[in-house]
């Protein structure tokens, strides 16, 4: 459909007046603004959606723990491993340096403390489930570049060191205790007391690490803790006879972010998502019910192509696209207050082999996002995110060669989260994206 309106109305609504223009932005000019000049409202032109799986994402240096897993009737089984090495700041007990008053010392307990940092997903009603195994690989990654991944992994012990089930209260609660194996806490203990552990090389040749796994028997959510603030905490005392005796503490915290990360796994049998195969392919929106899917962690990403956009050209024999706004609409039902929309989308610009190049600019070389209207309606009709991309659009319309540009969409926290989006194509029943371009001829 198109829709003729007033130059001079939409020139002061729409569009910023400057005097220069280039082939990348369009900028209009005083030149232009001429009531026999007509800007052309465009919502006809195809939109291609499609689903990809981006092929790794750095998930250390996150400084979050994240923990868990859930069944997602949309993407199939979610799990998160964590694995940390541990280090501190003295790996002497409390003794002033004397053997003599060392000897006086005994073990008490050992325990893991997880400071929650906020951030959940999933049914928190629920029991969840989750182990501590020591590695038996020195946290070290296979790259060259010094990064751990989301399908990262190491080797570790089958023995649980300690386990815990709780309903979580990432909100309400500061943090949970898992008390450890006692027989590991002691000689652990003996290892200080004896100084065969004095450093943090030996202490890493002797603790590598360790890996919080969590139960395959249930399935309810994914959990963040501070990677900063979490610890496991030996508790030791001071026997004197007669008097009371004296408890002492020594932290081991995770000093190096470098050398903490998630290992974030998606079993998509059974689901739409389960022929999404390489990084380079894409998965037609027509193959999954119309609709196109996004999950932090996973690299599950959406894909936006315009196939006809170089058809403007031939509109008139001078014209730009001055603005242009996408309206993505999450599908009803995909979301709940168990599975909450994000307040954005990051935007990213790529090629036909999704290959990002980096995220959309703005005129002022800013990132684009698309946000959130939450204004909410009977059917929902007013929920979705909008992007502006009419200077993305602008590029792709004049260049020269008929390579064409595509945009990634993905979720703002993308390597430390699973939240998830459905969205729905140009053909989906009730979720129709909308794309909106704004068209002057002079």
């Amino acid at each position: 459909m198109h829709k003729f309106i007033l130059m001079f109305f939409f020139a002061l609504s729409l569009i910023s007046c400057g005097t220069d223009t280039d082939t990348g932005e369009f900028v209009v000019g005083s030149d232009y603004l001429a009531l026999n000049n007509k800007v052309i409202l465009v919502d006809t032109l195809t939109v291609e959606m499609s689903t990809i799986n981006l092929d790794s994402l750095i998930t250390s240096t996150q400084s979050r723990i994240l923990i868990g897993n859930y069944d997602d009737p949309l993407f199939g089984k979610i799990k998160s491993d964590s694995y940390f090495q541990l280090s501190t700041n003295t790996y002497a007990l409390n003794n002033s340096g004397s053997d003599t008053e060392a000897i006086k010392y005994v073990f008490d307990s050992i325990s893991m403390i997880l400071k929650y940092d906020n951030y959940y997903f999933g049914d928190t009603t629920k029991v969840q489930t989750f182990d501590i195994h020591r590695l038996i690989q020195k946290v070290k990654p296979n790259t060259e570049d010094n990064n751990f991944y989301n399908n990262s992994k190491l080797n570790y012990s089958p023995e649980s060191l300690g386990t815990i089930s709780y309903k979580p209260r990432p909100i309400e609660k500061d943090s949970i205790n898992i008390k450890m194996s006692d027989a590991f806490g002691a000689e652990l203990f003996q290892k200080l007391k004896k100084r065969e552990v004095t450093d943090f090389d030996t202490f890493t040749e002797y603790l590598k690490g360790f890996v919080l796994v969590p139960s395959s028997s249930n399935s309810s959510s994914v959990i963040g803790f501070s990677a900063s603030t979490s610890k496991v905490r030996l508790y030791y005392s001071k026997y004197q006879a007669d008097t009371e005796e004296t408890p002492y503490i020594l932290d081991f915290t995770i000093l190096d972010k470098t050398k903490q990360f998630n290992s974030i796994s998606s079993d998509k049998s059974g689901t739409l998502l389960q022929n999404l195969s390489v990084p380079t392919s894409k998965l037609a929106s027509s193959l999954t019910e119309h609709q196109g899917f996004i999950q932090s962690g996973t690299g599950v990403s959406c894909r936006i192509d315009f196939p006809n956009i170089k058809q403007f050209k031939h509109i008139s024999d001078n014209g730009a696209i001055v603005a242009a706004e996408l309206l993505l609409k999450p599908v009803n039902n995909s979301y709940s207050d168990k599975y909450p929309l994000s307040d954005s989308l990051s935007v990213y610009v790529a090629d036909n082999l999704n290959r990002i190049s980096g995220t959309l600019l703005n005129s002022e070389s800013k990132s684009v996002y698309g946000i959130l209207n939450k204004k909410t309606d009977e059917f929902n009709e007013n929920i979705g995110y909008t992007i502006p991309i009419g200077g993305f659009l602008q590029k792709e319309m004049l260049k020269p060669t008929d390579s064409r540009s595509c945009l990634i969409l993905t979720l703002p926290a993308l390597s430390k989260a699973v939240n998830r989006v459905v969205l729905g194509d140009q053909k989906h029943l009730n979720n129709k994206i909308q794309l909106k371009i704004y068209y002057i001829s002079y």
